[in-house]
């Protein structure tokens, strides 16, 4: 399974303002500077698709993008023309702003992770680089709270010394097991080696083939 194309469609300051709910939709979120950015360019193959930033909260509106998938062999008709949305959304935690645009910002993800009607998956994105971070915890017992589905992203594996990716890992799913009694499904990534893109691809394949069109 590849992509055979990527690109920008709208960015939108509500849920309302979001494309016609017609296909399934993935939407990528995490604490600000996670590097999600970085993510989806690499999960996409197209390195200015999301525009990256070092300083965080860039990342202001609800951003959609299309994807097309290609099938696996050009003799295989599976998959061909599947298209669905990737969206990128704003961070949580730190960034320079107002009080009153977080507070913007907060209701725009809930209101948009509550009722989009086509949201077929949230991934979390959590940086392997640090022990367990409250912003982190606090934002996944609320999505457990709103009964949403999601999955964890670990990102920036290639930035760890040795055996400090799993260390991290392991210590962030016992924070969760304090809340949750089962953890959510969870894949580990990196960048710069493009490790967990296709077990997140194949992951959003078969999600894909169990959407009803609404």
């Amino acid at each position: 399974m590849e992509i055979s194309s990527a690109k920008y469609i709208i960015s939108s300051a509500t849920y309302k303002q979001c494309p016609p709910a017609d296909r399934p939709e993935y939407a990528f979120i995490g604490r600000s500077n996670v590097g999600k950015s970085s993510l989806i360019n690499m999960i996409c193959n197209k390195k200015d698709l999301a525009k990256t930033s070092v300083s965080p909260g860039k990342t202001k509106l609800i951003n959609h993008f299309e994807v097309i998938l290609s099938p696996p062999s050009p003799r295989s008709g599976e998959g061909q023309g599947v298209r669905w949305y990737l969206v990128d959304l704003p961070g949580y935690g730190f960034a320079v702003i107002s009080k009153k645009a977080r507070n913007n910002w907060s209701n725009m993800i809930e209101s948009y992770i509550r009722k989009r009607e086509n949201l077929a998956c949230l991934f979390v994105l959590i940086d392997s680089r640090r022990e367990p971070q409250t912003a982190d915890l606090e934002f996944i017992n609320q999505l457990g709270e709103w009964q949403t589905a999601f999955v964890l992203v670990f990102t920036k594996a290639d930035k760890n010394k040795p055996g400090a990716t799993a260390k991290n890992v392991k210590n962030f799913l016992e924070a969760m097991a304090k809340t949750w009694e089962e953890p959510p499904p969870y894949f580990v990534t990196s960048t710069i080696s493009k490790e967990g893109r296709k077990p997140l691809l194949d992951y959003i394949a078969t999600l894909n083939s169990s959407f009803k069109k609404l």
